[in-house]
């Protein structure tokens, strides 16, 4: 049973930056698939971002080229470095992770992954970090 704990939430200002982290405990196999959600007030979570155990990574249009993801193997830690940040990226922002080993994306072109994950394609969830954007 994997445990997952977000970390990095905060209030910055339009085009600042931010990092979460969200850190694994437990077990859940040699194989993954690790992403982030959001969810703003009154809308429904959505994906942002995947990556498995290949490395392999894909992103949701509305973040395209601002964020990234990445994981530390040796930390078990997952993280979401997000720059040039707007208010509409103002949510509740969770990690999710899956026994994988790779994440539903599509190819969209222009060296463009896009992330085709949805909530019931995890089974684990860590309790969310807050980031507000102001304007």
């Amino acid at each position: 049973q994997a445990q997952l704990v977000e970390s990095g939430g905060g209030s910055v200002q339009s085009g600042g930056s931010l990092t979460l982290s969200c850190a694994a405990s437990g077990s859940i196999g040699g194989t993954f698939c690790m992403a982030w959600f959001r969810q703003a007030l009154g809308k429904e979570r959505e994906g942002v971002a995947s990556i498995d155990t290949y490395a392999a990574t894909s992103y949701a249009d509305s973040v395209k080229d601002r964020f990234t993801i990445s994981i530390d193997a040796a930390k078990n830690t997952l993280y979401l470095h997000m720059n040039s940040l707007k208010p509409e990226d103002t949510a509740m922002y969770y990690c999710a992770a899956d026994r994988g080993p790779s994440c539903s994306r599509a190819y969209a072109g222009d060296n463009f992954y896009r992330f085709l994950g949805s909530e019931a394609d995890f089974p684990y969830w860590g309790q969310g970090t807050q980031v507000t954007v102001s304007p």
